[in-house]
This record gives C-alpha cells, structure tokens and sequence, in this order.
C-alpha cells in the first residue's frame, strides 16, 4: 500500500491524493487504507518513512562504510551521486518527496513530519562526513551536512524538471562537497623557506 501511495503521489501530487486511487493502485478497498493508516494524513506520514528507507537502501554501499579519510569521501561523492539514478524507481522516489515538499507549505501537521525527516537526514549526512574531516567540529559538520542537504534538495527539483541533466547534478554535487570538505579541514601551517623557522616558534 505505501508502494502504490508512492507511485500515486509522484503521477498526481499529494493535493490531487485521494484514498481510494491509493486502494485502487495497491488493489485493497479503501476500509483496508484506513484500517493501517487511520486517515489521510497517516498515510502521508507511514509514505514518508516509506520513502526514506526505499532511499537508504538505493544509496547505501553494499559493503560496512571505509575509516580512512579518502576512502569516506569518495564514498560519499559516490552516495550524493545516487540520488540521481535515472531509473524508474529514483525518479519516482524523488518526485513524491518533492511533492510531500511542496504539500508543506499548506499542510502544518506533513510540515512537522517532514522537518523532522529532514533533521534525521542532516544527522546522517553529518556522520558521513565525520570520517572524511575527523578533525571537524560536530557543529561545523551539522552546518555542512544542511548547505548540501538543501543544494541536493534543489538540484533534484530542476533533475526531475528536465532542466538539468542527472550526470551534471551529480558533478555539481561533488563539486559542492569538496568545496564543503576543504571548509571543514584547518588550514595549512605557512611553508618557509628551508632553514628557516616561524617567529616566536622554540626554535626562533
């Protein structure tokens, strides 16, 4: 049932969202929808979470995440550029998200839901980014995990809108995360000249 609410939602949008299309998509009567879901806005919330776990499993590494700097980055470019998978499943995945998006604005109780969708996710963005910049500040991290939250969140909208192509979403997301990981990492010691040493340092 939340399959066929995900796939209702991205062909229709969630304003356009009636129980009974649900019903009709999942091939259950309607008493059964409510009798899981108690309403509409149930729904949503249960499609919601539907959707989170059906991302987790298309973006996550098949094998236990790597320890060393290098290999966290690339394996995270690599996670970033899964959400713009041109397949059936991702575009539609991304799509309801969008719509349950937009739908907040009108609708307070999906904008809590939804929020505290987005705050999970900044958190596991966060984490991702620890092992890259171990160094890093946990409220550094939390404010970098937000910047690419929001740049994924749009470059996904104008992806699906045919406005930008999936393979230049995923470059201006590295893009975007190399420039947030060069932000997290201390900067350099000034390098002098051989023999020389910095004013002030023991060996002045």
């Amino acid at each position: 049932m939340l399959g066929a609410a995900a796939r209702a939602m991205a062909r229709r949008g969630v304003r356009g969202l009636r129980v009974a299309e649900v019903a009709a998509e999942a091939r259950v009567s309607t008493a059964l929808v409510y009798y899981h879901f108690g309403d509409r806005t149930g729904l949503l919330r249960h499609t919601l979470g539907h959707l989170g776990d059906r991302a987790e499993r298309y973006t996550r590494p098949g094998t236990p995440g790597p320890r060393r700097p290098e290999e966290a980055l690339r394996e995270l470019e690599a996670r970033l550029a899964r959400e713009f998978q041109d397949t059936p499943e991702v575009r539609e995945n991304s799509t309801a998200w969008g719509e349950l998006r937009a739908e907040a604005v009108f609708d307070p109780e999906l904008r809590e839901e939804l929020a505290r969708a987005g705050r999970d996710w900044v958190r596991e963005l966060a984490d991702l980014l620890r092992p890259v910049v171990p160094a890093a500040p946990e409220r550094a991290l939390a404010g970098a995990a937000e910047r690419l939250t929001v740049l994924l969140e749009g470059l996904s909208t104008r992806w699906l809108a045919g406005l930008l192509p999936a393979g230049h979403a995923a470059e201006l997301m590295r893009g975007a995360l190399a420039a947030e990981v060069r932000g997290l990492r201390p900067p350099e010691a000034p390098r002098l000249p051989e023999g020389r040493t910095v004013v002030g340092s023991p060996a002045s």
